[in-house]
């Protein structure tokens, strides 16, 4: 059963967290003032109005009869002293012995008894806060209040609800931006993170606040319709590229049929170069990575035979690392990067090394080869299709800057990363690091 769409909202929810948080302190509260009141702690009004009442009936008593009230306030625990009214000039309002928390509570929670002590609430004598009361013109009642908690009945009342409205808002606050807000955009970033165009169907949950899942719904659409442009986009290429490889078979063959010189070796040349960058685009814009399903893979083994393969045609090429390391991969995506490595440092370097590793569950693949090397503002550009740096890797069979495109998209997939490290004196080492996909 769902909740009422007013409920489902973020505004609804935090309006429920209110009324929900004025129940918790309509209700606990006065239990919490009750409990509040039996503490048989300091109340500075209280003792005022003892004092008030002991100071009016020594105001009537004789001599006598004061000895004997003070005696007997005495004994129950009272210190009360008579004192000459001249002493209330010594008084002041402040003290340097004064704790923190009783100012803070004189400010929070002033007094609100209608007889104010003589010199006011905040009395001081000597550096001691006292209660005086006036008995007559020539003497007054005074006691001393000792430091420590400070304790009144309004700071009582006001108090105890104020605490238990400051507890309830935070922690039901706290929990609902966790549980509503926090929670649900975490998913949606990982979920964005680990985002794949080539993927079906919902990436972004859609559940939790009617926010939430307008936002998540948004994500999907645009996911969408990204997908359709990249789609749009590839076909007409791919269909450009496959129409073009008609005329240029024609041009091939007549190219052929002319006599030998130059003229015909410039056009065979030209043929070719436009046939290879049409292999390698058609290549580029094959996406079969990211439909490719994960398997459990012997990448040592896999690496052994890409080694082989050129080394049987004439290249340095020779592996480091296990005989047998079992992970699951993708092997064709992985197989195909790890080609395109070893095809681009075979054409720059005469000696190339293929390094595997495995550490705490990723895979690390390192080509090394000994060639120029690429320079360090160049490492983020040579990543982007169709870019090469003609001035350190060029020659006859130079690429069309696809390869490591391809490797990054391909790393981009295992949720990997492709680096491009110097090696000393000379060369470079291609880094490929990515998680055993589980």
């Amino acid at each position: 059963m769902r909740a009422p769409l007013g409920l489902r909202t973020i505004h609804g929810q935090i309006i429920a967290i209110i009324v929900f948080a004025v129940l918790i302190v309509v209700t606990v509260g006065p239990v919490l003032e009750r409990w509040v009141r039996e503490y048989e702690g300091l109340d500075i009004e209280r003792v005022a109005e003892r004092v008030q009442a002991i100071s009016e009936l020594l105001a009537t008593a004789t001599p006598e009869e004061r000895d004997v009230v003070l005696g007997a306030a005495q004994r129950s625990g009272w210190k009360l002293t008579l004192e000459p009214l001249s002493l209330s000039e010594q008084f002041t309002t402040s003290s340097r012995n004064e704790p923190f928390w009783d100012r803070v509570i004189d400010w929070l929670f002033p007094p609100d008894s209608p007889v104010p002590p003589l010199g006011g609430w905040r009395t001081f004598l000597n550096h001691n806060r006292v209660v005086a009361m006036r008995v007559d013109d020539a003497t007054m009642l005074v006691t001393p209040i000792s430091a420590g908690a400070l304790l009144r009945d309004n700071f009582a009342v006001r108090g105890s609800y104020y605490l238990v409205a400051l507890i309830t808002l935070i922690f039901l606050l706290s929990a609902f931006a966790v549980w509503a807000i926090a929670l649900p955009l975490r998913r949606i970033s990982r979920a964005a993170a680990n985002a794949d165009i080539s993927t079906h169907g919902e990436v972004f949950e859609e559940r939790g606040s009617v926010e939430i899942v307008a936002l998540a719904r948004a994500l999907n659409a645009m996911r969408n319709r990204i997908a359709i442009m990249v789609e749009s986009r590839t076909r007409m290429l791919r269909g450009i590229s496959h129409d073009l490889r008609t005329p240029l078979t024609r041009l091939r063959l007549k190219a052929e049929r002319l006599p030998g010189g130059p003229t015909r070796d410039t056009m065979l040349s030209d043929i070719e170069h436009l046939d290879r960058l049409l292999s390698e685009s058609l290549g580029y814009l094959r996406d079969n990575h990211s439909r490719e399903a994960v398997e459990r893979t012997d990448i040592a083994s896999m690496l052994q035979t890409i080694c082989s393969e050129f080394s049987d045609v004439g290249f340095d090429l020779t592996y480091r690392g296990p005989n047998r390391l079992i992970a699951n991969c993708k092997p064709l995506a992985i197989t195909r990067a790890v080609t395109n490595l070893c095809d681009n440092a075979t054409k720059f370097g005469s000696s190339v090394v293929v390094d595997l590793r495995e550490n705490a569950g990723t895979m690390t693949i390192d080509v090394i080869d000994d060639g120029p090397g690429i320079p360090d503002p160049n490492k983020k550009r040579v990543l982007k299709p169709f870019f090469k740096i003609d001035s350190a890797r060029s020659g006859a069979n130079a690429g069309f800057g696809l390869g490591l495109s391809i490797v990054a998209e391909i790393m981009q997939a295992h949720g990997g990363r492709l680096e491009l490290l110097d090696r000393q004196p000379n060369g470079l080492v291609v880094r490929l690091s990515f998680p055993t996909i589980e």
